[in-house]
Parts: C-alpha cells; structure tokens; sequence
C-alpha cells in the first residue's frame, strides 16, 4: 500500500459524483440513497487497498476480527456522508436532525472576539458543522482545504455553494501564505476549521498511541496555534445513520504557549491528549472513519526534528497576530 495517502486515485470521478449530485436534487434523498449500495458494493469489490486498511482499521477500533460485513458497513457509511454534504453545502441542513454537544463552550470562545481555531478529522462529517452558521449568522466560518486532492468532489461542491467556496483557505498553497490566512481570518473573529489527523509526505509529525498501536500526526496544526495563541476547538461531527448526527465541540485549550525549549516535549503531550480525544469518539462511532489507507504505517520520511519548523511558523515574531494595531 502507498505510503502516500495522496496518491490514491478519487473515489469515482466526475462523472459518477455529478450523477449522485443530480439524482439527489431531482430525486430527493431517499432516492439517492438507493444508490450507496451499488456504490458500496462497488468500491468492496474493487478498491483492494481501501479494504484492506479498513479491515486493519476496524480490528481495532472493535477490538476483534473485522469481516466482510464490517468493511461493507464501513464503506456504505463513508457513501453515505458524501451524498449528505450535497445537501448540507446547499443550505438544506433543515433535513438534518443534529444533536450538539458543547456548543455553549464553544460560543463563550467565540464571544472573545479572538477568533478560534477549530480542529476536526476525517471521523464522521466536518461538513455537518455548517449547523453554526444557523445558530450564529454573525460568526464567519473558514474552512482550510486542499483543493488539489480530490478535484473532482471540490469543483462540483463548489459549485452548489459559492459563497461557502469563497470562504475556503486553500491548504495547497505555500506555507506561508496558508498561516498568514489563518492569522487574518482569526485577527477578523473567525472560526478556522481545518483536519489535523492526516500527516504530509515531508512534513514533521508526532508518534502518538492511537487505537493500540503507534500512529503520526501532523505538529504544523499546534505550532500554528502556538504562534497565534487563539483557542483551541475539537469538533466531531458522528454520523449515527439515517438522517442523525451527534457533533461535538471540545475546548482543547485556551491559548497555547510553547517556549522552545519545552516543545517537544509538549508537542508530544499535546498530540497524545489530540490522539486520545480522537480514539474516544472513534470508539463511540466506529464505522465514521475515513481514513482509508494504513494508517498505523512507519514513515521514517516525517520523522523530522520538531526544531525544523514547517515552512511559514518559522519566524514566530514575524507571524506573530498583531493585537491592537
């Protein structure tokens, strides 16, 4: 298996997530729905990789043997999030019944007019936290995206919301540019919501226990918000099937610091408490990861010195946020 998770090619293409998308708004979504069982079926019998990572996955996360049922449900869960972003990024969140946890604490967060940085994964639907813009019109939500990894899935999501794409912070850029976008939006009072679960080939990582074994996870995440000492939200947002699911928010912290001499250490301590956090709602919702490659793989290319910072943290001074002019 790739130990590039990038280089896998998309699920589909565009022709068959047009289909979906104009099936699912002339159709409705019952009818859609119909269609995530061939399209389950589909990628069971042929995507062998995926398989056999959500095989390994689902071992431990369920604490025994995963069988072919297992992967299927796996799967169809995964398909399943897909059609509801259709609807959720075209304003039709009302077809959703989402329960919430923790929004009061993160509401307190955001009332500090900081800005707040909000960090998610691929468990379960990030997209289904666009509930927020219902229940706080006047909080900015900007989202960090790579656009380039799946084109297809990104051109024809777009195009059903505008406005919502011209919030997008595109994680393709340089570094630099992506933190110094951060840093504007959060100097603005915005919510910055990105994945933090997913490590890039060349870029510095964290080992953590995660699910039983030793996992790695990005640090570019924590060094940023070091640097712009804004709080820290988790968001999981669980798909518990049919219409239902449950997202959560998490104060992680209230403004980090990390002095040099104590960052690995910390970035240690902080990705572990991330990993944990992660491991818990996994547990609790185990068929909504998405991670669909080995996760748990040896990656000896990002075991790199966390005093080599990602390209734009470097230069903690320069990119400090600006208070008060």
């Amino acid at each position: 298996m790739s130990a590039d998770w990038k280089q896998r090619p998309e699920g589909g293409g565009w022709f068959a997530i047009w289909l979906i998308r104009s099936i699912a708004r002339y159709g409705g979504r019952a009818v859609a729905r119909l269609l995530l069982y061939p399209i389950t079926l589909y990628f069971l019998l042929v995507r062998g990789p995926e398989r056999a990572a959500s095989r390994d996955y689902l071992r431990r996360v369920l604490g025994r043997p995963a069988g072919l049922s297992d992967v299927a449900r796996h799967i169809h869960a995964f398909a399943a999030t897909i059609l509801d972003r259709v609807f959720m990024l075209s304003g039709q969140m009302e077809r959703f019944d989402v329960g919430i946890d923790g929004l009061e604490a993160l509401h307190a967060q955001m009332d500090r007019g900081r800005g707040v940085l909000m960090f998610g994964s691929h468990l379960g639907s990030f997209e289904v936290l666009r509930v927020l813009a219902r229940r706080r019109p006047d909080i900015t939500v900007r989202v960090v995206l790579d656009k380039s990894h799946n084109p297809a899935m990104t051109q024809l999501l777009d195009a059903l919301n505008p406005e919502i794409a011209r919030t997008v912070i595109d994680a393709g850029q340089d570094g630099p540019s992506i933190v110094m976008a951060i840093r504007e939006a959060t100097e603005a009072g915005a919510l910055v919501a990105l994945l933090v679960d997913r490590t890039h080939p060349g870029q510095p990582s964290q080992p953590a226990n995660f699910l039983g074994g030793t996992a790695r996870f990005p640090v570019a995440p924590w060094l940023i918000a070091s640097v712009l000492k804004v709080p820290v939200v988790l968001a999981f947002g669980l798909y518990r099937g049919g219409r239902r699911y449950d997202l959560a928010f998490e104060v992680f912290s209230e403004g980090i610091e990390m002095p040099r001499p104590q960052r690995a250490a910390m970035l240690a301590e902080l990705v572990q408490r991330y990993a944990t956090r992660l491991a818990h709602h996994a547990r609790s919702a185990p068929y909504n990861w998405f991670n669909f490659y080995d996760f748990w793989q040896t990656d000896h290319a990002n075991e790199h010195d966390h005093d080599r910072l990602p390209a734009g943290v470097a230069g903690r001074d320069r990119l400090a946020p600006r208070r008060g002019g």
